[in-house]
């Protein structure tokens, strides 16, 4: 079973953002590459950078599929690991 990678906690819209970029720039994508997989334009995606909270969690769902990674929720209070960065 592969390692699962790290966690992130985002508190506030604006934080997701810049996280979501990172991730896609990390996977060696550029908007382009994920408007193409999403069949939106690349100004789709950079809206969505820049101003995720105007984006459906239908769209936040797929954009985490194409990056490779998963949404999950947790009650408020909840353990994190200590090393979970705070974007």
């Amino acid at each position: 079973m592969p390692a699962a990678g790290p966690s992130y906690v985002i508190r506030v819209p604006h934080q997701l953002g810049p996280l979501l970029r990172a991730l896609r720039r990390d996977k060696g994508l550029t908007q382009a590459d994920v408007a193409g997989q999403l069949g939106v334009t690349r100004q789709a995606i950079s809206e969505l950078e820049n101003r995720p909270e105007s984006a459906s969690f239908e769209r936040l769902m797929k954009l985490a599929t194409v990056l490779g990674v998963e949404i999950a929720l947790q009650p408020r209070g909840a353990s994190m690991p200590a090393d979970a960065p705070e974007w």
